[in-house]
This record gives C-alpha cells, sequence and structure tokens, in this order.
C-alpha cells in the first residue's frame, strides 16, 4: 500500500475505531438504571425486590489516540456527527436488581460501524472498507452507606469486559481482495461512587465518579445530570458525561476520551 493510500486507511480507521467506542461503559448505564425512577424518601426501605430497565443515548465526540494493524499511532478528534455518518448498529440496555440497600447491575452493549472510500489512485487496491465492532458487558454490585429524607450515597463496585474487532478489506487493483482483522479482549475492574438528591417528588440530581483498571492501564467515569419522574416508575434523564480509557498491549492502542450529553428513559417495576 503506498504512503498516500495509508495515510487514508488510517484516517477512515481512525472515524470507525472512535464510532466503536461509542459503547457504553458500565458506570455510566447501571448507574443511570439505579432506581432514579422514584424519588429518593424511603426508596431503600420498600420491601422485596426492584427491578429497573433502562435504554439511553450518548451523543459523544471522542479524542484521543489510537493504533491496529501495526500501522502509526493515529490521532482521533471526531465530533458525535463525524461518529454517526460511520454508525451501522447501536444497541445499549442496562437491567439492576435490588433488595433494600442491595443492588446488582448488568450493562450490555454493543456497536458496529463501518467506513468505505476509493483510494487515490487505484493502482494497489482501489476500494478500502473498515468495519468496527465493539462489545462490552459489565456487572457490577452496589450497597447504600447513606440515606436520608432526600439524599442517597451508593458506593458501586464489578468487572467490566470488553471486546473490540476492526476488520479491514480492500478490493481492486493488484491486491485483489484482501482482508486483515485485529482485535483484543480484556477485563477491568471499577469501584466508585454515586450520589443523588431528591429536590421534590418530581426533580432529582445525580452525579458520580468511578476509576479502576486490569485489563487497561486505567479506566475512568464521570456524570452530573438532572432526572424528571413522570409516574412512581417512569422517568427522563438528561445530562453530560465523560469517560476515559488507555489501553495499551504491543502494537494496540485505545487511550481516548468520550463526552457528550445524555439523555434516556427509566423504567422501574
Amino acid at each position: 500500500m503506498t504512503t498516500t493510500q495509508g495515510r487514508r486507511t488510517g484516517r477512515i480507521l481512525s472515524i470507525a475505531l472512535a464510532a466503536s467506542l461509542l459503547a457504553a461503559s458500565p458506570a455510566f448505564a447501571e448507574d443511570f438504571a439505579a432506581g432514579d425512577a422514584g424519588p429518593v424518601p424511603g426508596d431503600a426501605a420498600l420491601p422485596g425486590w426492584q427491578f429497573t430497565i433502562a435504554p439511553y443515548f450518548w451523543g459523544a465526540g471522542i479524542t484521543g489516540d489510537v493504533a491496529q494493524f501495526g500501522l502509526p499511532t493515529t490521532r482521533i478528534d471526531q465530533s458525535f456527527s463525524d461518529i454517526l455518518d460511520s454508525l451501522e448498529f447501536a444497541g445499549m440496555i442496562v437491567g439492576e436488581a435490588r433488595y433494600g440497600p442491595y443492588s446488582v447491575s448488568t450493562d450490555l452493549s454493543y456497536v458496529q460501524t463501518s467506513e468505505s472510500e476509493r483510494t487515490p489512485l487505484g493502482i494497489l487496491a482501489r476500494r478500502v472498507r473498515v468495519t468496527s465492532k465493539s462489545l462490552r458487558w459489565a456487572t457490577l454490585a452496589g450497597y447504600t452507606v447513606y440515606e436520608d429524607a432526600r439524599f442517597r450515597l451508593d458506593a458501586k463496585a464489578g468487572v467490566q469486559l470488553s471486546s473490540v474487532e476492526t476488520r479491514i478489506k480492500v478490493s481492486g487493483g493488484l491486491l485483489g481482495t484482501r482482508t486483515r482483522t485485529d482485535g483484543e479482549t480484556w477485563v477491568d475492574g471499577l469501584a466508585g461512587l454515586r450520589a443523588r438528591i431528591s429536590l421534590s417528588e418530581r426533580f432529582y440530581l445525580t452525579a458520580w465518579g468511578y476509576a479502576g483498571a486490569g485489563g487497561a492501564d486505567f479506566a475512568w467515569d464521570a456524570l452530573g445530570g438532572a432526572g424528571y419522574n413522570f409516574t412512581p416508575n417512569t422517568s427522563a434523564f438528561l445530562g453530560y458525561r465523560a469517560n476515559g480509557v488507555d489501553y495499551r498491549d504491543g502494537g494496540f492502542i485505545y487511550d481516548v476520551v468520550q463526552h457528550g450529553p445524555v439523555a434516556g428513559l427509566v423504567f422501574r417495576f
């Protein structure tokens, strides 16, 4: 592949990789669903099990450095609108089971992106197509360490499985049709706190911060926002979130920060 073709492949690879990172981390998704559908007073005292399901949307832009396939490190600086052009499919859902002050949450998210462009000269290859897939599955346990009539503080800890795969396909030209795949799977531990204050029976504020490591050198997540309860079992949420991860294994590098507004619905039963 010529130098010009390599730079162009690196560019579309960076866009696809950036889009693949839209998959949610457990810190965000688990907290989004964790009992925010109702006011704080008496929540922990309710008898029996409580279950929560929360689909949501995160309009994140991404900055950072990525490297795969032995290519030089590529700098990512993509807005959400840039990423949206490459998005083929995204599914994000989280569920939680709570009994008194105890809770267990699971978060499953999958994102697939694809970017295809013609090469400038078309000698070795006429077209390059990059497909990225990202799967994250997390389980976290929580305990309410403090609660009064308006305020609740939860401690959370758990693990996150991350799996990323990127496929490059070139076609036409002297190379014909060729495909290469590169990917990594790793596990991180996360721990931190979530706080929530009820302003009224309808409005609440929430914020959290998490950090950890394992397969990654460092991972963190932070969010602040507000929610509105339509009913005791249904609410809407708006906020702003920032999330970072620094994973390195040989020539495979994910060192990125995602940030942007979040919105979603929470259903509890």
